[in-house]
């Protein structure tokens, strides 16, 4: 579907605590580059979509205009704030995108950004509780404890899979070891993840530190544009299909276990781009948590229900297996801050299409899935892309 804006070009901070102490500063460090990368200069563009959670992480809000704060040459171009709490950076890109296909601009610039290290702990904890559902779910263990609960209905409906959790982190971790940009690059062993130390204590239900994604600075940009624009540029990564599904919010309400959100949303990108998972040369997907992997394995198709765990064991989604999984490290090793993260995960896998990921780079990659999700699997983007140029 190359009729479909494509990606031109990119930016992406180091990913951690960030020597930038505001937004306007994590922003002014990332979007100079992406217009340099994409060939474009700042009288080219024509919308700017901002993707941050905010929500307390920042005194400063309007976050559309910060933008032009950290560039002043963009000062005058339209500007929108977005947000879908984890899938915040998506729902930036994806209503940019629209902005294209609309033909309100022929350019458009992504920056998603998040500065959450400089907020205490348990403040942290609250603003990410927020994105759950107030009135029944609550945990002194944060958005950990929700996802505590999630893992331990799933094994006490198909049996203990720690060790296939401990061996989802610990892939992560030796593929963050690869990345430039990630938040932690150190190793850590199967038998490491799997063990309760004080080094690596339980933090809700079955779940582990090492099972826990980090709190993280950072920042990254996309230039998207028509391909009437993008004909004449360096690079162009095409969307072949792209999705979002919504579930209830209330976990009350559905079953957790299943993220019947994420697999509607898996099926209706893979059905619109004629694909099936066999064309994908890797997926970057949403491992908030290591259970969310597993459970997304499902979703998206390489088990049944309840045999996630198989698709670890046998090596599938290793860098060298049949379907490499977050090849970057994934949000466990790679970060998470809130806003950044869906523009990242996108800003990775075009790198692997467009054969730019350095030490990363797993061969030639042709065909790229992305999954990014906001809450418990409440809002889920699915992206199909591939290289055209």
């Amino acid at each position: 579907m190359t009729e479909q804006p494509q990606i031109v070009g990119w930016a992406h901070s180091k990913f951690g605590k960030a020597p930038e102490e505001t937004l306007v500063a994590l922003m002014q460090s990332v979007v100079p580059d992406a217009l340099a990368h994409a060939g474009i200069g700042a009288q080219d563009v024509d919308g700017i979509f901002v993707g941050t959670y905010n929500n307390g992480f920042s005194k400063q809000a309007f976050e559309g205009a910060l933008v032009g704060m950290a560039v002043p040459e963009l000062a005058g171009v339209p500007a929108v704030h977005m947000e879908n709490a984890c899938a915040t950076g998506s729902a930036a890109l994806y209503g940019a995108l629209d902005f294209i296909a609309a033909g309100r601009g022929k350019v458009a610039l992504v920056v998603g950004a998040e500065k959450m290290t400089a907020t205490p702990g348990a403040q942290i904890g609250e603003i990410l509780m927020t994105a759950a559902w107030g009135e029944e779910e609550s945990s002194d263990a944060g958005f950990a404890g929700v996802f505590g609960q999630i893992a331990d209905g799933y094994f006490q409906r198909y049996g203990d899979n720690s060790m296939e959790l401990a061996m989802i982190a610990a892939k992560n971790h030796a593929n963050g070891m690869l990345n430039p940009y990630a938040h932690m690059q150190k190793p850590f062993t199967a038998e490491f993840c799997n063990t309760v130390s004080d080094k690596n204590p339980r933090v809700a239900g079955p779940l582990r530190r090492t099972d826990c994604s980090l709190v993280s600075d950072g920042a990254a940009v996309l230039v998207v544009a028509h391909p009437d624009v993008a004909k004449d540029l360096a690079r162009g990564i095409a969307f072949k299909a792209r999705a979002q599904a919504n579930d209830v919010l209330a976990l009350s309400r559905r079953d957790p276990c299943e993220f019947a959100g994420p697999r509607r949303a898996w099926a209706q990108a893979l059905e619109t781009a004629g694909v099936t998972l066999d064309d994908l040369n890797m997926v970057e997907t949403h491992d908030c948590f290591t259970i969310a992997e597993l459970l997304e394995y499902e979703a998206m198709g390489t088990a049944e229900r309840g045999q996630g765990g198989r698709v670890i064991r046998e090596g599938v989604t290793t860098r060298d297996g049949k379907l490499p999984v977050n090849p970057s490290g994934g949000l466990k090793s790679r970060g998470h801050p809130i806003g950044a993260t869906g523009v990242s995960q996108h800003v990775m896998a075009a790198m692997q299409l467009d054969g730019s990921a350095g030490d990363m780079q797993l061969g030639d990659v042709r065909m790229a899935g992305v999954f990014n999700m906001g809450g418990a699997a409440v809002a889920s983007y699915v992206s199909i892309l591939e290289r055209v140029k």
